[in-house]
């Protein structure tokens, strides 16, 4: 498939963009004798996203972006200007992302370890221990829980703000949605089912007798198998990987993020941040769908009819 020759650049500020911004990215298309093709405001106010097209492959594109957004303190991203008939596949993390919690944690609570589990998370997220054996660890410290547990904390999952408005949004633009998660399917299968996701996969937590094992049935959901799922779902939706976006916060997330067409770290650790291709800062998951060119009009115009409103 020939790339794009034409690039969006976009950019999300938590406040009202300001114009130096704006003329520097300019600035930048100019200096490097791109053709600028056009710009517009996708959403003005608090926050804020605008857009603007050249004439430039999205390769040479993004580490300028990149620059830029550290120096300005924004959000941005490149990607490659699709037709208006290019669907996407767009693959999130659960926890921390999609929901607000991390779920181990909600549970480890019940079993008196919260801040012990807490402490192994954080680290495991940075990349500083491997991902396998600290899931097996906290999960360990589960031992003994009653299923009854499961329930409540279904009950105390909050989903980040904007996450039903994206996959609303989503769909409304015949796109699929996916969620892998090194969590578990007890906790994520009725939010998937809830919120109509195409696909989802998580770990599974073993039961016997009405209790927690402290174990894990089947092969752990890690950096490997959240790529592998990943590019699996991209082949059954009929998805060039290009057109695949991926959205996570830790280092588990980080080959999934690089197997995507565009990896957009979500107020993510310093790692994934610098290895990611976007960045999303404002916990809010509607503003992806401007760093994919969807302007605020046509998201109150995706929901209407639907019970949802667009964030203020």
């Amino acid at each position: 498939m020939t790339a794009p020759t034409s690039t969006a650049i976009r950019v999300v500020a938590a406040g009202e963009l300001p114009a130096a911004t704006r003329q520097a990215v300019l600035a930048a298309v100019d200096e490097r004798g791109w053709l600028a093709l056009g710009e517009r405001w996708l959403r003005r106010g608090s926050p804020s996203a605008w857009e603007s097209i050249v004439a430039a492959p999205v390769d040479a594109v993004r580490p300028v972006v990149a620059a830029l957004a550290r120096s300005y303190a924004v959000d941005a991203c490149a990607i490659g200007v699709g037709g208006p008939t290019t669907r996407r596949l767009v693959v999130l993390d659960v926890d921390s992302t999609l929901i607000e919690q991390e779920v181990i944690e909600l549970l480890a609570e019940h079993a008196g370890a919260r801040a012990k589990v807490a402490a192994v998370t954080e680290a495991a997220m940075r990349g500083e221990l491997d991902f396998v054996q600290s899931l097996t660890a906290r999960v360990a410290m589960l031992a003994g829980l009653d299923v009854a547990v499961l329930e409540e904390v279904r009950r105390a999952v909050r989903l980040t703000p904007g996450a039903r408005i994206l996959v609303a949004v989503l769909h409304s633009c015949g796109h699929r949605v996916g969620v892998v998660s090194g969590g578990f399917h007890e906790i994520l299968d009725p939010l998937a089912a809830d919120l109509g996701l195409d696909h989802a996969q998580a770990n599974r937590l073993q039961i016997e007798h009405g209790r927690l094992t402290g174990r894990v049935d089947g092969e752990i959901v890690d950096r490997a198998v959240k790529a592998a799922a990943l590019r699996r779902w991209a082949e059954q939706d009929g998805v060039a990987l290009a057109d695949v976006v991926a959205i996570g916060d830790g280092a588990n997330d980080l080959d999934m993020l690089a197997a995507a067409g565009l990896g957009i770290a979500f107020c993510a650790k310093p790692a994934v941040r610098a290895a990611a291709d976007a960045t999303i800062s404002v916990p809010r998951l509607d503003l992806v769908l401007h760093l994919l060119g969807v302007t605020d009009v046509e998201i109150a115009t995706a929901l209407a009819g639907t019970g949802l409103s667009p964030l203020e």
